[in-house]
């Protein structure tokens, strides 16, 4: 079994190897490549019968009435927040993500940035950078011992988790269900409020749905004890840029996140304000073994649809 017509929307040529596109060749007659953008998008669904996306497009009720031939959709990444997947499973078309791809490269940004600012590592670096290898005035702090609270133990809360206890920290968690088997390791379960009073250190890694939008609120901020630092690997409209721009100002908590391709440049501008808020590019999900699992999955995802048998679908 073939697909007829995949239809890619912001998924370049360059974004999967040659080995993968030869993969893809076997198993789909046409591809047509437009960008998010494209005004044709509407008309080349219509006949459509594999529709392929990148990450955060939108894939709608409307694009779903226009395409009577669908039978698979697919995204290059994780998130699938902007993909009506009631409305694509109430038309019994199955909606793929590539879960787990990036979990250890995720995980294991969360752990470096972490220790980049208890470790002053940029100071240090700027200093040696001038040959100025005085530690006066540095100082730095351990994560053993210290709370651990991870939000979302999907899989790469699970490997962030793992990696904290690895430090030594006193790993917690709160998520939408209870892992029982992550429990019996030794990661506590907490509600939420009382997880955001007592954590030193917060990962934010469940997906953005609308149950976790602006989830941290300007209540859940007045929760967070002072000196806590937060790490925000997921989009941020899980977090009231209001509240978070009402608690840095007072100086006493430190926000990193990564997602800052996907805000609005007036957004960046209020946080770049503030010392304590830490913007990075997109990069925790960045590594070359998560680049070959993303493509892998991906592929197989397709192949395992046409076969009988899919595999990560997420409705």
């Amino acid at each position: 079994m073939v697909f007829k017509k995949a239809l890619f929307v912001n998924i370049s040529e360059s974004a999967l190897d040659k080995d993968y596109w030869h993969k893809l060749d076997s198993i789909i007659e046409k591809k047509i490549f437009l960008p998010k953008d494209s005004p044709s998008i509407m008309e080349e669904i219509k006949d459509a019968d594999c529709l392929l996306v990148g990450f955060a497009i939108p894939v709608t009720n409307e694009m779903l009435d226009a395409a009577p031939k669908l039978r698979y959709i697919g995204t290059l990444a994780v998130a699938y927040h902007k993909i009506d997947t009631a409305a694509a499973r109430k038309r019994q078309i199955p909606v793929t993500n590539i879960a787990g791809y990036c979990s250890d490269s995720v995980a294991e940004f969360v752990m470096a940035v972490v220790l980049n600012e208890l470790r002053q590592l940029d100071e240090g670096k700027k200093r040696a950078s001038t040959h100025n290898y005085d530690f006066a005035g540095m100082s730095a702090s351990e994560i053993r011992g210290k709370i651990f609270a991870v939000f979302g133990l999907g899989t790469i809360g699970k490997r962030t988790a793992e990696i904290a206890q690895g430090f030594g920290a006193d790993v917690r968690y709160w998520s939408k269900n209870r892992k029982p088997d992550y429990e019996s390791r030794g990661v506590k379960y907490m509600d939420k409020d009382e997880l955001l009073k007592v954590a030193d250190f917060i990962s934010l890694n469940f997906s953005q749905t609308p149950e976790t939008e602006k989830f941290l609120d300007e209540s859940a901020f007045a929760k967070i004890k002072p000196g806590t630092m937060i790490v925000n690997t997921v989009p941020m409209e899980t977090v009231d840029l209001g509240a978070l721009e009402n608690r840095l100002k007072k100086g006493d908590i430190t926000f990193i996140l990564d997602h800052s391709d996907e805000m609005k440049q007036e957004d960046l501008d209020r946080l770049h304000k503030y010392k304590n808020c830490i913007i990075y590019p997109p990069i925790a999900f960045i590594s070359k073994e998560a680049r070959v699992n993303k493509q892998r999955i991906f592929v197989d995802n397709i192949k395992n649809f046409l076969d009988g048998d899919p595999t990560n679908v997420v409705n």
